[in-house]
């Protein structure tokens, strides 16, 4: 058994999202893929950057996610940027659906991985910061770099 401490191998993140968007909870959902789709990830052929989910139907879908086709796969590759079915429980798909159908939410990725052998995907429920909440986050981020200069200046100065 893994244990808390489960072997998770990043494949793609969405650095974008956390700078495009105020996170208000995340989700782990399971993808359905192809046996190709599986290999191509492996191999770390993936793009979240354009990438959301919607629900529809009661259930989730990845849309405009880009899985780069797998070479041994010939014409079995499907479409780089299908949508992809998330599998989520029922209770949270219920809890996502009125979530997100309050004004202004979206479902972002923020990671996809293997985690156990299983491709997942971490979902953030998120609302699009405006342009100031963006500059405010581009000034608290370089700030952090100043305190860090200085802290590693004043450990040289003293040789």
């Amino acid at each position: 058994m893994a244990g808390a401490d489960s072997e998770r191998k990043l494949v793609a993140s969405n650095r974008k999202a956390r700078f495009e968007y105020e996170i208000l909870d995340t989700f782990e959902a399971g993808i359905a893929l192809l046996g190709p789709e599986v290999k191509s990830l492996r191999a770390g052929n993936a793009n979240l950057t354009d990438a959301y989910a919607i629900v529809r139907r009661g259930e989730v879908f990845l849309v405009n996610a880009h899985i780069g086709p797998y070479d041994q796969a010939g014409r079995a590759n499907a479409a780089p940027r299908r949508e992809r079915k998330l599998l989520l429980h029922r209770a949270e798909i219920e809890r996502l659906t009125g979530r997100v159908a309050e004004r202004g939410f979206t479902l972002v990725p923020i990671e996809l991985y293997f985690k156990d052998g299983r491709a997942k995907i971490q979902l953030a429920l998120a609302r699009g910061k405006k342009t100031h909440d963006k500059r405010e986050t581009i000034r608290e981020r370089e700030s952090e770099r100043e305190l860090q200069r200085a802290v590693r200046g004043r450990g040289r100065s003293r040789s």
